[in-house]
């Protein structure tokens, strides 16, 4: 009998001891990436709903565009679905001044994701450029017959970094 307590209480310490381990681990909160430093890296400001938002660029799926761009050049984009990924415009060709892209969603929404399908915009020959901030104001320039719109295949990875920065 003695001898059976005593495996017994080894038992519930090592299941006491394994079980505490287990809960200090999850209590640490999120997995160690290892120890941060501070970088300098470029920062780009795209509108969003009339807002500036400020975001990095930092992979692309189109090889062209990676190499045009300076940023990485990451084939495994392409698997990410299309139907997935919001859209960010980019106005190609003339365009008002102070121009910048244009996200169809942002950090806090349910369709945010960094990853964003490319839709090529381009003012219509007899259209004079407008300011353009919203994918609103893009519907709306389309059905005046003012804008074009391309939808391409190519996924960029631009996590939005900051909402409603101003300048």
């Amino acid at each position: 009998m003695p001898r059976r307590m005593l495996f017994l209480s080894i038992l519930s310490l090592a299941t006491l001891a394994v079980s505490a381990g287990a809960y200090g681990a999850l209590a640490g909160g999120a997995p160690k990436m290892g120890p941060a430093s501070t970088i300098s890296r470029q920062a780009f400001h795209g509108y969003y709903d009339g807002h500036k938002d400020t975001y990095l660029n930092t992979d692309v799926s189109d090889r062209a565009e990676a190499k045009a761009m300076h940023i990485n050049y990451a084939p495994g984009l392409k698997a990410v679905p299309l139907k997935s990924a919001p859209e960010i415009y980019l106005v190609q060709g003339k365009a008002a001044a102070g121009q910048l892209a244009v996200f169809g969603s942002q950090p806090g929404e349910a369709s945010y994701s960094p990853i964003w399908k490319e839709t090529i915009l381009t003012w219509k020959a007899s259209a004079t450029p407008a300011l353009i901030t919203s994918d609103t104001q893009i519907d709306k320039l389309e059905k005046k017959g003012k804008l074009a719109e391309r939808a391409t295949s190519i996924r960029l990875n631009c996590p939005i970094i900051k909402v409603g920065t101003g300048s």
